[in-house]
Parts: structure tokens; C-alpha cells; sequence
């Protein structure tokens, strides 16, 4: 048994141990062809929700096309897309069809006993567009919102807790709660960050800020078994964030 002066001396060197062991883990660089056992990085998206992804007869194009390109050409290795319904995304990666999804995809706390999520890349979270910031600045104001959205369910919750009255403005589309701000009916609309990116890209002279309210992360999964491909696939989107890269690929479509 050990003495407590000798367990005393174990404790650091076993976190030391560990924690030479998650750095290696970290820095490590398999070969290629262990990574990339196909010899090519393939990339499961849905391509039906634009601007993120979207199929031509001859070709995909949207923000997750380029990311994926990007991916490759920083990891050096060519890069496939696979097309499918979003609903097949995580069976691609259980069959060994696909090594990673890069769809808009939202972090589903349920599926991480089976995948990994890398750093978001976007935040396509509700928005306040207008002369308004926060919920408690709501009281004596109007605001639109796409009537069914989520932006309606977050209207109704404020309704429960504002002490205040405020005027909901519902409206059939975003774009519509939108005008109303632009045009005066309104003092803000609450809308979806891509809807809100859209609409001040057509409307370039409209100069207003974008408050957020709620927060939804796209981010890119990968198999939960395949720890080293994870690990390199976020390495290069963290290095794809902060050289300006991604950032520039949101501008090119929003």
C-alpha cells in the first residue's frame, strides 16, 4: 500500500501524464490514408435549403459547399460531396458512407453519444431588427414576426413574462415583418438570422443592427469512433475562422 507521501507524489505525475497524452492526442498527425481511408474527405449534405447548400443538374453550390471545399484544401485532400435527404445525414456517417456532415446542422444534444460536433461556424439564432434590443425593452413598442415561426413561440413567451403590454405584429413571411420596420409600421421584427442577412443584403441603404436573442449553432459531426478525423476536421475549421476564411464565404451568400 502506498505510503500517503508516495500517493502524494503520484497524483501529478499521473495528471502530467494525462495530460501529455491529451496534448499528443490534440497534435498528433495520423497518414492520410488512416484519416482519409477512401483517399478523399466525404462530406454528407442535404441540398435543398439555400443559401447553405444547393443542387444544379451539373453542380452543388451554397455556404456549406464552400466550407467543405475549404476544409479540403486546407487539409489537403480532395473532398466529395454525397446528396441526400436530411434525414439519411446521420445513417451516411453509421454506414461508413459519409466521414463528416456539413448541412446547416443544428447541435442535437441527443445524438452526441453517437457523433461529434466541432466549433460552430454559424449562429443562425432569432434576431431583433430595428430601434430595439431585448425583450425588456419591449413594453409600448410594436414588433413583427413571421406568423408559425419560431420567432411566433418566442413572441408568445414574452407575451407571459413582459409585464407591459406590447403590439405583436404577425405577418405570413419574415420579409414581411421585415418591411414593416424598414417602412415605419413597426419598431422591430424578430426574425431568424439568415432571413434578417438576406433581407439587408437586398436592401444594402437600410442601415440597421442585427441585436441577437436566441442562439442556434451549425456546426459540422463527425463519427464519435473517429476522434482523430474530428480532431483535424476542427483544427482546420477553428484555422478557417480565424484567418478570415469563413467569415468570408458567410458575405459571399449573406
Amino acid at each position: 500500500m502506498a505510503s500517503p507521501s508516495r500517493r502524494t507524489l503520484i497524483a501529478p505525475a499521473v495528471i502530467v501524464a494525462a495530460a501529455l497524452l491529451g496534448w499528443w492526442i490534440y497534435n498528433a498527425t495520423l497518414p492520410a490514408e488512416i484519416l482519409y481511408p477512401t483517399g478523399e474527405l466525404r462530406i454528407a449534405v442535404d441540398a435543398s435549403y439555400p443559401p447553405f447548400a444547393v443542387a444544379t443538374e451539373t453542380d452543388l453550390f451554397g455556404i456549406d459547399i464552400d466550407i467543405g471545399r475549404a476544409l479540403g484544401e486546407h487539409l489537403g485532400v480532395p473532398v466529395r460531396f454525397i446528396n441526400m435527404g436530411y434525414d439519411g445525414l446521420y445513417d451516411s456517417l453509421r454506414a461508413d458512407q459519409a466521414d463528416i456532415i456539413i448541412s446547416a446542422l443544428i447541435i442535437n444534444e441527443a445524438r452526441k453519444g453517437e457523433v461529434r460536433y466541432t466549433r460552430l461556424y454559424f449562429d443562425a439564432g432569432l434576431v431583433l431588427v430595428g430601434s430595439i434590443s431585448r425583450m425588456e425593452d419591449a413594453p409600448g413598442h410594436a414588433i413583427a414576426y413571421e406568423f408559425g415561426s419560431v420567432g411566433d413561440q418566442e413572441i408568445r413567451r414574452w407575451e407571459r413574462l413582459v409585464e407591459q403590454p406590447f403590439e405583436a405584429q404577425p405577418y405570413e413571411l419574415p420579409e414581411y415583418a421585415l418591411d414593416a420596420v424598414r417602412l415605419g409600421a413597426a419598431d422591430a421584427a424578430l426574425v431568424d438570422t439568415v432571413s434578417a442577412r438576406l433581407y439587408l443584403r437586398q436592401h444594402p441603404d437600410w442601415n440597421t443592427a442585427l441585436n441577437p436573442i436566441t442562439h442556434t449553432p451549425y456546426s459540422i459531426a463527425v463519427r464519435i469512433d473517429r476522434l482523430m478525423l474530428f480532431l483535424e476536421v476542427n483544427n482546420a475549421l477553428e484555422a478557417l475562422v480565424q484567418d478570415g476564411t469563413i467569415d468570408a464565404i458567410l458575405r459571399r451568400y449573406l
